[in-house]
């Protein structure tokens, strides 16, 4: 079954990504999630999920290096005042070597894609593996 996105650009979202993103919010069973547009259908699925014990180095290590993909990771971290908190990252992977087409596609695609995965707290885009570093992500919680 698939949900119609808010993009304006006639993308579909397959309903297992709406699932697995509120399985990673609330229940907490997945670390991170890869999203791709499968070009033929023009729908948005979920490539692959990492497990709650992976890392964010499993993610950037899943990511291809001539592909676009989306993806939501849950960095989990302690306050200052020792406070647990969970913040989610919303990603999108565009590199260099991937086609011209593939990117226009992912870049027009974005927006409506976000709007269906509600709660998201930052966002970062990567072209290449330094730009999207974990050294990155800490930054941004502080």
């Amino acid at each position: 079954m698939a949900l119609k996105t808010a993009s304006t650009n006639g993308m579909w979202m397959l309903e297992d990504c709406k699932r697995s993103f509120m399985e990673m919010k609330w229940k907490k069973v997945h670390r991170y999630i890869v999203f791709k547009i499968e070009e033929k259908s023009k729908k948005v699925a979920v490539d692959k999920v990492g497990a709650a014990g992976e890392t964010y180095h499993d993610l950037a290590a899943s990511l291809p290096e001539d592909d676009c993909r989306y993806a939501v990771f849950d960095f989990d971290y302690v306050t200052v005042d020792n406070c647990r908190m969970s913040k989610l990252f919303f990603i999108t992977w565009s590199p260099e070597a991937s086609r011209i087409r593939e990117k226009m596609m992912y870049a027009t695609s974005k927006s409506g894609l976000r709007r269906v995965l509600e709660g998201i707290h930052y966002e970062l885009q990567a072209t290449d593996p330094t730009e999207m570093g974990f050294d990155k992500i800490q930054d941004r919680t502080k």
